[in-house]
């Protein structure tokens, strides 16, 4: 069956992709394990000036690249284009840095005539999802090529032109041949892959489903991993939150990419004696953010990817509804072409209801209100996710005392859970495992050495 990627913002079929076959991905394997052989002998300095002409590249294409995007996610093209930027914001990251990362060590307190030393372990397999279509890629990529190895990409079905068009970039930057490979391949067939001996490790972003999948996978094959997994984040609304910027904040993270991120808020937990207060900023704050074409730079939501995921989400909506959820705002799906759904908030939401213990990936709002600040760390906690967390309050030390209470990857305080590229980015629970981003995700992909010298 081919791959098709479809407009999500009229509903109309953009392209077909035949999958390769069993041979070719014999073949691009193949062809991995040899430039690896030519890939990892240089040194970090000369891996380096390639991902620089990398940004480049990425930058001389970023119009067209963000309009790819937006034509197979339905993303806001402004947020496409900062994607794109980022993606060569990476790549300049790990050319200035990587070659430091990967400069041997000698620990503190260890033998003077040892070290440890950060060799390539070969080629690596990436399996990315499509709500970030090229920063999910190039967030992993970019160290894992810096280190030496070399890597193969599963991508989402639906965002197959975006996964050839990367591909291609590396042609564009000139890079030594098949360094990195593009594979249209179905779920079904990373297990042989993984079973390959030559693959050496994984990294993974997506469901929680499919990561335990692959984990289980990479564990028989004796193979390390990176997962960042699904997420739930919680953002915590203290009583002397400043309310109006939290309302902001809120709301800009419960709706960027249209809601759509593992990372961006979703459960709002609220001290009762600023409920009020905070459900109606935040109300309108959400209701103002403009849905539409997604092409249109006014545009701050767009559609969702696929019909199926519209599909969910009402469903989570409605199930929270019938459970005893308050409707603030939206509440379903709007009319018309596309996979569009109305900015919604949820407010009264409790245990036991979807908008309260399930990932709702989609522009609705949930508010959990509580008694006070032990009930809201004890409600963020309370969750199968640990991906991020934010903390409001006007008070930054008791913020930063109690970020250490939250049984996440990631805290911020007074601002939105993102990646930075020189922070580690993950979670904890079932949102994951390992680090991507800054050194940790360099050396989640090296064999790290330990040489004596007697």
């Amino acid at each position: 069956m081919p791959f098709v990627s479809s407009n999500p913002a009229n509903g109309q079929a953009l392209r077909r992709y035949r999958p390769h076959t069993r041979a070719a991905v014999t073949c691009a394997t193949d062809r991995a394990h040899d430039a690896f052989l030519d890939w990892s002998p240089l040194s970090p300095a000369a891996r380096a000036r390639h991902l620089r002409a990398l940004a480049r590249a990425l930058r001389a294409r970023q119009t067209e690249l963000a309009a790819l995007i937006t034509a197979e996610v339905g993303k806001p093209i402004t947020q496409s284009l900062a994607e794109i930027e980022k993606c060569a914001l990476a790549c300049d990251y790990y050319a200035a840095q990587g070659p430091r990362f990967l400069r041997p060590e000698h620990p503190a307190g260890a033998p003077a005539n040892a070290r440890v030393e950060f060799a390539p372990l070969g080629i690596v397999l990436a399996v990315m999802p499509w709500n970030f279509p090229f920063w999910q890629v190039f967030r992993a990529v970019a160290p894992i090529l810096i280190s030496g190895n070399t890597v193969l990409l599963k991508h989402a079905a639906n965002v197959s032109g975006c996964a050839l068009a990367i591909e291609q970039l590396f042609h564009a930057a000139r890079f030594p041949s098949v360094v990195f490979q593009t594979l249209l391949i179905e779920p079904a067939r990373v297990a042989a892959l993984i079973a390959d001996s030559r693959i050496r490790a994984v990294t993974m972003t997506g469901s929680t489903a499919a990561g335990k999948k692959i984990a289980a996978l990479a564990g028989a094959a004796m193979i390390p991993g990176v997962y960042e997994l699904g997420g739930s984040d919680a953002m915590l609304i203290l009583a002397d939150a400043d309310i109006a910027r939290a309302a902001e904040i809120c709301a800009q993270s419960r709706l960027i990419n249209s809601g759509q991120s593992c990372v961006s808020a979703k459960r709002f937990i609220v001290v009762r004696s600023v409920q009020k207060a905070f459900e109606k900023a935040f109300t309108a704050r959400m209701a103002a953010h403009l849905v539409g074409n997604p092409t249109d730079p006014a545009t701050q939501v767009g559609p969702l990817a696929r019909p199926d995921l519209r599909a969910t989400l009402h469903d989570q909506v409605r199930r929270s509804l019938r459970a005893g959820a308050r409707l603030l705002l939206g509440g379903a799906p709007l009319p018309g072409p596309g996979n569009f759904y109305a900015p919604t908030v949820l407010t009264d939401v409790r245990p036991g209801m979807p908008a309260y213990a399930e990932e709702i990936f989609g522009p609705v709002a949930a508010i959990i209100p509580v008694p006070d600040e032990a009930a809201a760390i004890a409600t963020a906690n309370d969750s199968i996710f640990g991906l991020g967390a934010a903390i409001f309050t006007r008070n930054r030390r008791r913020g930063a005392a109690l970020a250490r209470q939250l049984d996440v990857g990631m805290v911020f305080i007074n601002s939105q859970v993102r990646s930075e590229l020189d922070l580690p980015f993950g979670g904890t629970k079932q949102s994951g495992q390992g680090r991507d981003l800054g050194v940790w995700g360099l050396r989640a992909f090296v064999n790290q050495k330990t040489v004596y010298v007697g």
